[in-house]
């Protein structure tokens, strides 16, 4: 049973290595994102930080996205 599952008569190879492929390039492309992601949202928050005190204020006030992003920095930092 679990030989025929594996071999799929005779396409085993094919698929499995579809599936491997499908799974190897979604990974890539979630560990460049969630990269680019985290190096933006440092810069950003480094931005904000070169702000007065007012400025950032208003900033943070104005801005879900720059209270979001200055709190989950200030967890990782």
């Amino acid at each position: 049973m679990t030989q025929n599952f594996i071999t799929m008569n005779g396409y085993g190879l094919f698929v499995w290595l579809s599936f491997s492929i499908t799974i190897l390039t979604c990974a890539i492309v979630y560990y460049k994102t969630h990269k680019t992601l985290k190096k933006y949202e440092r810069e950003f928050a480094k931005e904000i930080n070169e702000l007065s005190v007012e400025q950032k204020k208003i900033v943070i006030e104005n801005s879900k996205v720059a209270s979001q992003v200055l709190s989950s920095y200030s967890k990782t930092v």
